[in-house]
């Protein structure tokens, strides 16, 4: 038996407070139509408030599939089909007009357009392959360091130079992925360009930082950063680079309550940077190079060969072991592009070798397992035999 209704002029509310084993009637309404410029999202719970309060964004360049940001993370934008009807129905005060002009009381849902699918998000991980290639383009210099002086910046031609906004109107990524991305690059805010400092530049900053800990009798695990940021001014260095150099090669350990602190020097990041130098050039013998390798690193810091992973690789060429540089960071984000050139340098990988070089990659919704099992061939002659992997 049907139940009565309230009457709602054939607005959506008649239909959602429609009771178990209760009818209405349903018509079109006479500006039923295509309506091109309406299109249904289906939302998880958690991103409802994001987009009712406008905290999305929509990025992709007119050839790239749009995704949506919110500010940590990223979505695919997919459209999925239905084979059923799906009514859109106005709120009443839309649709009292109509029933009026119909004189028909027994009309209670009055549909405007038939959806034939919805647009569904999928969280991704952000495509910012590209910011590698953008910051290539002009990176910071002694010689331009050295111009800014005598410069005025109006003349100063900005080829290759991008600003936070151009970076996010190009990139698709949402704003903490692409800091993020920019943090791992070593990339800096230089009079509101993003800019990463070329490799002499950021030798020379560094071999100076050590210079100042002889020079000043400074303890490497306990760097006063008020003291070191005046050290580097003094040395020619603005206040803005000498602080990325601590960010960039130190960690700190103490933050005093006026913002400033102590720091330690990062062992990794100045054994790995000191490596990168020696082998600019090429494939060199690795005793040669472990020796040269030694010499540059500070006092202090044990320069351990594992503490390279990641950085550099090593292959056998008749009786002498080589090492050449070959870095993770310069890898690209995706897991079909990344297992491509891993597969390409090498038909075969030890597992000590290859996961230094994949234990980084993040697609949600899949562990690194599964990434392995999706793009590699596992083998293993025994039990306890290392796992070796090819590609699939």
């Amino acid at each position: 038996m049907e139940h009565s209704q309230p009457e709602y002029y054939g607005g959506a509310e008649a239909v959602l407070g429609l009771q178990p084993n209760s009818s209405i009637s349903v018509a079109y309404n006479s500006l039923f139509g295509p309506h091109d410029d309406l299109i249904l999202l289906e939302l998880d719970d958690k991103l409802v408030p994001e987009v009712i309060h406008e905290r999305v964004v929509l990025r992709g360049q007119p050839d790239e599939d749009a995704v949506l940001c919110t500010d940590t993370k990223t979505y695919a934008i997919k459209f999925v089909g239905t084979s059923n009807s799906v009514f859109l129905i106005p709120p009443s005060d839309k649709l009292m007009q109509v029933c009026n002009d119909k004189g028909d009381d027994n009309v209670v849902a009055s549909v405007i357009k038939v959806s034939p699918g919805s647009m569904e998000l999928v969280e991704i991980a952000p495509k910012l392959d590209r910011l590698r290639t953008l910051l290539s383009q002009n990176p910071y210099s002694f010689d331009e360091a050295s111009e800014m002086d005598t410069v005025d910046e109006a003349e100063t031609p900005k080829i290759g130079l991008y600003r936070w906004n151009d970076l996010t109107d190009m990139l698709q990524g949402s704003d903490v992925e692409l800091r993020l991305g920019l943090q791992s690059l070593l990339a800096v805010e230089i009079d509101g360009y993003w800019r990463t400092l070329d490799d002499k530049y950021m030798n020379g900053i560094l071999n100076m930082l050590l210079h100042d800990t002889i020079l000043q009798d400074w303890s490497i695990n306990a760097l006063n950063q008020d003291a070191v940021l005046c050290a580097l001014e003094a040395d020619g260095y603005s206040r803005n680079i000498a602080s990325h150099c601590l960010r960039v090669f130190c960690d700190k350990v103490h933050e005093d309550a006026g913002g400033s602190g102590i720091w330690t020097l990062n062992a990794r990041r100045v054994c790995v940077h000191f490596a990168r130098e020696i082998l600019r050039e090429g494939k060199m013998k690795l005793q040669i190079f472990v020796d040269e390798w030694i010499r540059k690193v500070p006092d202090g810091i044990n320069a351990s060969f594992d503490i390279l992973e990641g950085e550099v690789l090593t292959e056998k060429i008749g009786v002498e072991t080589w090492v050449y540089s070959f870095s993770v960071s310069s890898l690209p984000c995706t897991p079909k592009e990344r297992f491509s050139i891993l597969f390409r340098e090498r038909l075969r990988w030890e597992w000590k070798d290859l996961e230094p070089f994949v234990r980084d990659l993040s697609v949600p919704g899949l562990t690194l397992e599964g990434l392995l099992l999706k793009y590699t061939r596992r083998t293993q002659p025994t039990v306890d035999a290392e796992p070796v992997f090819s590609a699939r």
